[in-house]
């Protein structure tokens, strides 16, 4: 170990740093190292599962503060953290990424970019959804359009890359994906009628390995589902951070709505491949296979949501399956192999459809599209979820997610592309004093519920499962709170002062285990009071 006092451009660091590596065969066991939390899901598969069960049914009511670190700026602290060899890395927003020992809070290292003065954010607020490491470096998007890599242990600049302009309303808002040698990273600006794509980019250089549109240009497959040249301005935006397939070498990202979101009439067909998830190559970046969840959407449901990997037994047989609530309030079971469509059910309030045919396809029901004089749908714009990531337990065999029950009316309006501006053609008028959320525990294999853990407001936080047991989640009131996994029941709070718009995590630091969650402008490190009576666990 040694001593940092580093000055550099952008760079502020002083603390104490323990030097380690993250390669790529330490991400593709992740399960194996339980006691780190090294993607922004914890692991390829998009679970959010632990196994450490040291905090668990029986001691969870002992659980108090044992940090808290106060964030810079003044937006929305989305951050879900990386923590690895003992360092927990987050971002702050806008686009600043820093490191802290996670035994204290203490910062280690802190990087800033300075945004330029006319950033154009169109469609979402000005967040940061964290880092990826692979190696010695950190890797960042930043909401000007860059990708930026990081030394791991100083936070010192190794190279950027521009990945689009933002002055037509390209951004990044999510957290990197790091896969062998490569760096897998989205984008923002649906709303302003950007062209969306997948970047691979070279871990160690920079350069991009390739990439790929969400939305077909002339000639190629798909592009009929568009009329006339509207594809060009599609958006399909790719703003959440995707899940990996090691074994067979698939990477699923989802995709946004098409553009404009709430007028159709201009972009009559099925718009491919928006409201989709998209399997593909890895190394090419070639497109395996896809599933559309909403064809045609003029309701903004984005099909962002983290496509959750598990391997469940279906029709009597072990499938490797590809599992998701979807923003359209229906849950589905794809086969991640090949792309099949295997099952769907609602899991919220809808009015849009009477069911999901036996391809997949929605059974949508007339006259729900959005009007001038406007037209109440359930669900909201906002979905029945949205991008908070849900959780899936081995261990119960259900599915949780943060559910939220509000319907909206929805307006068109006429409207033209013009580059760098909203290009939306609508709105909507939330049903906000009816609206309410719950954590809504499905069977993985069916998505019918199995409980409820009702809240007064929808709720922006993830969900965090673990072997011990428990089920964390926070809501907009600030309370972060622990549930039994199997039946919902509560069984500790902790009220941090601040709406909790964050996914939760958890970790091992010299053998006591963590929970962490960003809440208000702060992020909280709860465990155990050491010298208390704790059951044995990972």
């Amino acid at each position: 170990m040694k001593q940092l006092m580093v000055v550099t451009a952008g760079v502020l660091a002083l603390g104490t740093v323990i030097a380690g590596q993250v390669p790529y065969s330490r991400i593709v066991n992740a399960a194996k190292e339980p006691g780190s939390w090294i993607t922004y899901n914890g692991a390829y598969n998009g679970q959010r599962h632990s196994t450490l069960s040291q905090i668990n049914t029986t001691n969870v009511g002992q659980l108090q503060p044992a940090w808290v670190y106060q964030v810079r700026g003044d937006g929305e602290v989305e951050t879900s953290p990386i923590v690895a060899d003992g360092r927990m890395i987050i971002t702050e927003p806008p686009t600043t990424v820093t490191a802290l020992d996670p035994r204290n809070g203490r910062t280690l290292w802190s990087y800033v970019r300075p945004m330029p003065s006319e950033l154009r954010l169109i469609g979402f607020p000005a967040t940061n959804r964290g880092v990826a490491i692979l190696d010695d470096m950190v890797y960042v998007g930043s909401l000007d359009g860059y990708l930026i890599a990081l030394d791991a242990e100083t936070g010192a600049k190794r190279w950027e890359t521009k990945i689009a302009d933002n002055g037509l309303g390209h951004s990044v808002t999510m957290a990197p994906l790091a896969l062998d040698g490569k760096i897998i990273v989205g984008i923002s600006g649906g709303e302003a009628g950007i062209r969306g794509f997948v970047d691979a980019y070279n871990a160690k250089t920079g350069a991009r390995v390739w990439r790929t549109y969400t939305i077909p240009a002339a000639g190629e497959p798909g592009v009929d589902t568009w009329a006339g040249e509207s594809w060009k301005n599609g958006a399909g935006a790719t703003w959440l951070t995707g899940s990996y397939d090691p074994e067979l070498k698939l990477l699923y990202w989802g995709t946004g709505n098409p553009g404009p979101d709430w007028n159709g009439d201009i972009r009559k067909g099925d718009n491919l491949y928006t409201s989709s998830v998209l399997a593909l190559d890895p190394d090419t970046g070639k497109m395996k296979w896809h599933f559309q969840y909403t064809p045609h959407d003029t309701h903004d449901w984005d099909a962002n949501q983290i496509q959750v990997l598990a391997d469940l037994e279906i029709g009597g047989r072990t499938r490797k399956t590809l599992i998701t609530a979807n923003r359209n309030a229906f849950y589905y079971v794809l086969d991640r192999v090949t792309g099949e469509f295997l099952h769907a059910a609602a899991y919220a309030k809808q009015t849009w459809a009477t069911g999901i045919d036996v391809k997949g396809r929605p059974e949508a029901v007339a006259g729900k599209e959005p009007t001038e004089e406007g037209n109440l749908v359930y669900p909201s714009l906002q979905g029945s979820t949205n991008w908070p990531s849900p959780s899936f337990s081995p261990q119960t065999g259900l599915f949780y997610v943060p559910v939220r029950e509000m319907g909206s009316y929805y307006y068109k309006t006429d409207v033209e592309y013009e580059a760098g501006l909203p290009f939306t053609g609508g709105g909507e008028r939330r049903l906000a004093d009816e609206a309410w959320g719950a954590v809504r525990a499905l069977d993985a294999k069916t998505g019918a519920k199995a409980w409820d853990f009702k809240l007064p407001s929808p709720s922006w936080s993830g969900i965090l499962s673990t072997g011990g047991g428990l089920v964390f989640s926070g809501s907009n009131e600030g309370n972060f709170y622990a549930l039994d996994a199997k039946s919902g029941a509560a069984l500790w709070q902790f009220q941090t002062g601040g709406g909790v718009h964050s996914n939760p995590a958890t970790f091992l630091v010299e053998g006591r285990q963590f929970v962490s969650v960003g809440s208000g402008h702060a992020v909280f490190a709860f465990a155990i009071p050491q010298g208390s009576t704790t059951t044995a666990g990972r």
